[in-house]
Protein backbone atom coordinates (compact mmCIF):
# COMPACT_ATOMS: atom_id res chain seq x y z
CA UNK A 1 0.00 0.00 0.00
CA UNK A 2 1.05 3.30 -1.16
CA UNK A 3 1.95 5.76 1.85
CA UNK A 4 -0.55 8.12 2.24
CA UNK A 5 0.17 11.62 4.46
CA UNK A 6 -2.26 12.22 6.79
CA UNK A 7 -4.42 15.47 7.39
CA UNK A 8 -1.65 16.25 10.58
CA UNK A 9 1.38 15.73 8.69
CA UNK A 10 0.44 17.62 5.83
CA UNK A 11 -0.51 20.73 8.27
CA UNK A 12 2.69 20.03 9.88
CA UNK A 13 4.57 20.33 6.34
CA UNK A 14 3.12 23.50 5.36
CA UNK A 15 4.08 25.32 9.24
CA UNK A 16 7.12 24.56 8.85
CA UNK A 17 6.98 25.86 5.14
CA UNK A 18 5.30 29.47 6.40
CA UNK A 19 8.16 29.65 9.28
CA UNK A 20 11.05 29.38 6.76
CA UNK A 21 9.34 32.02 4.59
CA UNK A 22 8.74 33.98 7.71
CA UNK A 23 12.57 33.74 8.64
CA UNK A 24 13.10 34.53 4.57
CA UNK A 25 11.15 37.46 4.78
CA UNK A 26 12.48 38.44 8.10
CA UNK A 27 16.05 38.82 6.37
CA UNK A 28 15.01 40.00 3.40
CA UNK A 29 13.72 43.14 5.60
CA UNK A 30 16.91 43.43 7.03
CA UNK A 31 19.05 42.77 4.70
CA UNK A 32 17.53 42.79 1.22
CA UNK A 33 17.36 39.79 -0.84
CA UNK A 34 21.13 39.52 -1.01
CA UNK A 35 20.85 38.07 2.69
CA UNK A 36 18.03 35.27 1.53
CA UNK A 37 20.85 32.24 1.36
CA UNK A 38 19.78 29.02 2.74
CA UNK A 39 22.21 28.75 5.91
CA UNK A 40 21.21 31.81 7.90
CA UNK A 41 17.37 31.63 7.20
CA UNK A 42 17.97 28.16 8.10
CA UNK A 43 19.41 29.40 11.33
CA UNK A 44 16.83 31.95 11.85
CA UNK A 45 13.98 29.14 11.99
CA UNK A 46 16.25 27.42 14.49
CA UNK A 47 16.24 24.02 11.54
CA UNK A 48 19.26 22.57 9.61
CA UNK A 49 20.01 23.53 6.28
CA UNK A 50 19.22 20.23 5.05
CA UNK A 51 15.64 20.79 5.90
CA UNK A 52 15.05 24.03 4.19
CA UNK A 53 16.87 22.42 1.38
CA UNK A 54 13.57 19.73 1.47
CA UNK A 55 10.64 22.33 0.89
CA UNK A 56 12.99 24.56 -1.51
CA UNK A 57 16.13 22.57 -3.49
CA UNK A 58 17.64 26.02 -4.25
CA UNK A 59 18.27 29.80 -3.05
CA UNK A 60 16.04 30.67 -6.49
CA UNK A 61 13.12 28.76 -5.11
CA UNK A 62 13.04 30.13 -1.74
CA UNK A 63 13.67 33.90 -3.01
CA UNK A 64 10.75 33.19 -6.08
CA UNK A 65 8.41 31.56 -3.26
CA UNK A 66 8.87 34.88 -0.96
CA UNK A 67 8.61 37.20 -4.19
CA UNK A 68 5.39 35.60 -4.51
CA UNK A 69 4.24 35.52 -1.09
CA UNK A 70 5.32 39.57 -0.45
CA UNK A 71 3.56 40.68 -3.83
CA UNK A 72 0.69 38.55 -3.76
CA UNK A 73 -0.37 40.12 0.05
CA UNK A 74 -0.02 43.45 -1.28
CA UNK A 75 -2.19 43.02 -4.17
CA UNK A 76 -4.77 41.23 -2.21
CA UNK A 77 -4.46 44.34 0.54
CA UNK A 78 -4.75 46.82 -2.25
CA UNK A 79 -8.02 44.83 -4.34
CA UNK A 80 -9.47 44.88 -0.76
CA UNK A 81 -9.25 48.68 -0.47
CA UNK A 82 -10.33 49.58 -4.25
CA UNK A 83 -13.24 47.12 -3.89
CA UNK A 84 -14.61 49.02 -0.63
CA UNK A 85 -14.23 52.61 -2.38
CA UNK A 86 -17.68 54.25 -3.38
CA UNK A 87 -16.76 54.98 -6.55
CA UNK A 88 -13.61 54.33 -9.51
CA UNK A 89 -11.61 57.45 -8.74
CA UNK A 90 -12.24 56.96 -5.11
CA UNK A 91 -11.15 53.04 -5.51
CA UNK A 92 -8.17 54.09 -7.62
CA UNK A 93 -6.69 56.94 -4.75
CA UNK A 94 -7.32 54.16 -2.07
CA UNK A 95 -5.89 51.18 -4.16
CA UNK A 96 -2.50 53.68 -4.69
CA UNK A 97 -2.82 54.97 -1.18
CA UNK A 98 -2.89 51.39 0.59
CA UNK A 99 0.17 50.19 -1.40
CA UNK A 100 1.87 53.97 -0.52
CA UNK A 101 1.45 53.12 3.64
CA UNK A 102 1.69 49.64 3.47
CA UNK A 103 5.26 49.94 1.57
CA UNK A 104 6.21 52.86 4.40
CA UNK A 105 6.08 50.21 6.70
CA UNK A 106 8.23 47.56 5.19
CA UNK A 107 10.19 49.84 2.52
CA UNK A 108 13.47 47.76 2.92
CA UNK A 109 11.54 44.59 1.93
CA UNK A 110 9.08 45.59 -0.89
CA UNK A 111 12.16 47.96 -2.33
CA UNK A 112 13.69 44.36 -2.64
CA UNK A 113 11.02 42.66 -3.19
CA UNK A 114 9.90 44.98 -6.49
CA UNK A 115 13.59 46.73 -7.37
CA UNK A 116 16.67 45.30 -6.04
CA UNK A 117 19.04 43.93 -8.01
CA UNK A 118 18.51 39.89 -8.43
CA UNK A 119 19.96 36.50 -10.39
CA UNK A 120 18.96 36.50 -13.74
CA UNK A 121 17.09 33.35 -12.51
CA UNK A 122 15.14 35.07 -10.52
CA UNK A 123 14.44 38.02 -12.98
CA UNK A 124 10.63 36.73 -14.27
CA UNK A 125 9.37 36.26 -10.61
CA UNK A 126 10.41 39.73 -9.93
CA UNK A 127 8.41 41.50 -13.06
CA UNK A 128 5.63 38.85 -12.27
CA UNK A 129 5.22 40.66 -9.13
CA UNK A 130 5.77 44.62 -10.72
CA UNK A 131 2.70 43.31 -13.30
CA UNK A 132 0.55 41.44 -10.51
CA UNK A 133 0.54 45.49 -8.98
CA UNK A 134 0.08 47.73 -11.69
CA UNK A 135 -2.73 45.34 -13.17
CA UNK A 136 -4.54 46.66 -9.83
CA UNK A 137 -3.70 50.04 -10.78
CA UNK A 138 -4.26 49.47 -14.06
CA UNK A 139 -7.58 48.30 -13.59
CA UNK A 140 -8.74 51.02 -10.91
CA UNK A 141 -7.57 53.71 -14.42
CA UNK A 142 -9.39 51.49 -16.61
CA UNK A 143 -12.68 51.55 -14.45
CA UNK A 144 -12.48 55.58 -13.94
CA UNK A 145 -11.84 55.78 -18.04
CA UNK A 146 -14.50 53.32 -18.92
CA UNK A 147 -16.97 55.64 -16.51
CA UNK A 148 -16.07 58.57 -17.77
CA UNK A 149 -14.23 59.89 -14.78
CA UNK A 150 -10.55 60.20 -16.26
CA UNK A 151 -9.96 61.19 -19.84
CA UNK A 152 -9.06 58.06 -22.26
CA UNK A 153 -5.04 57.52 -21.62
CA UNK A 154 -2.85 54.73 -22.09
CA UNK A 155 -3.52 52.95 -18.94
CA UNK A 156 -0.34 50.51 -18.87
CA UNK A 157 2.25 53.26 -19.45
CA UNK A 158 -0.13 55.11 -16.30
CA UNK A 159 0.13 52.35 -13.79
CA UNK A 160 3.62 51.51 -14.66
CA UNK A 161 4.88 55.50 -14.36
CA UNK A 162 2.76 55.10 -11.00
CA UNK A 163 4.47 52.27 -9.72
CA UNK A 164 7.66 53.68 -10.51
CA UNK A 165 6.81 57.00 -9.01
CA UNK A 166 5.87 55.50 -5.55
CA UNK A 167 8.73 53.15 -5.34
CA UNK A 168 11.23 55.84 -6.38
CA UNK A 169 9.93 58.70 -4.25
CA UNK A 170 9.03 56.12 -0.70
CA UNK A 171 10.92 53.75 -0.56
CA UNK A 172 13.74 53.85 -2.90
CA UNK A 173 17.87 54.88 -1.84
CA UNK A 174 17.26 58.27 -2.75
CA UNK A 175 13.69 58.61 -1.13
CA UNK A 176 14.45 60.45 2.29
CA UNK A 177 11.03 60.40 4.31
CA UNK A 178 10.75 60.79 7.94
CA UNK A 179 9.85 57.73 10.65
CA UNK A 180 7.38 59.91 12.05
CA UNK A 181 3.87 57.91 11.14
CA UNK A 182 2.62 61.72 10.62
CA UNK A 183 5.00 62.87 8.23
CA UNK A 184 4.62 59.41 6.49
CA UNK A 185 1.20 59.66 5.91
CA UNK A 186 1.71 63.36 4.74
CA UNK A 187 4.33 62.03 2.08
CA UNK A 188 2.11 59.48 0.79
CA UNK A 189 -1.16 61.21 0.44
CA UNK A 190 0.93 64.46 -1.76
CA UNK A 191 1.47 61.03 -3.83
CA UNK A 192 -1.33 60.38 -4.77
CA UNK A 193 -2.46 63.66 -5.12
CA UNK A 194 0.34 63.79 -7.75
CA UNK A 195 -0.80 60.38 -9.17
CA UNK A 196 -4.74 62.18 -9.87
CA UNK A 197 -3.93 65.07 -11.36
CA UNK A 198 -1.28 63.48 -14.01
CA UNK A 199 -4.26 61.36 -14.55
CA UNK A 200 -6.41 64.25 -15.47
CA UNK A 201 -8.34 64.51 -12.13
CA UNK A 202 -9.04 68.33 -11.54
CA UNK A 203 -7.21 69.84 -8.39
CA UNK A 204 -10.27 70.10 -6.34
CA UNK A 205 -11.71 66.51 -6.65
CA UNK A 206 -8.52 65.41 -6.41
CA UNK A 207 -7.62 66.87 -2.91
CA UNK A 208 -11.08 65.56 -1.86
CA UNK A 209 -10.08 62.20 -3.04
CA UNK A 210 -6.55 62.31 -0.95
CA UNK A 211 -8.29 63.41 2.12
CA UNK A 212 -11.14 60.53 1.99
CA UNK A 213 -8.44 57.90 0.76
CA UNK A 214 -8.29 55.40 4.31
CA UNK A 215 -5.09 54.86 5.58
CA UNK A 216 -4.42 50.89 5.72
CA UNK A 217 -4.78 49.20 8.90
CA UNK A 218 -1.42 47.86 11.00
CA UNK A 219 -1.72 44.01 10.24
CA UNK A 220 -2.00 41.84 13.46
CA UNK A 221 1.32 40.38 14.66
Amino acid sequence: MPYRRTERVIERLAARRDDILASARAVAAAQGLAGVQIVPVAERAGIAAGTVYRYFPAKADLVAALLEQVSGQEVAAMVKAAAAAPGPLSGLAAAVTTFAGRALRQRRLVFAVLSEPVEPDIEPQRRACRRAITDVIEGCIRTAVATGRLPEQDTRIGADAILGALVEALIGPSASIDADPAKQKDAVQAMVLLVLRALGVVDARARGLVVQAPWPAEEAA
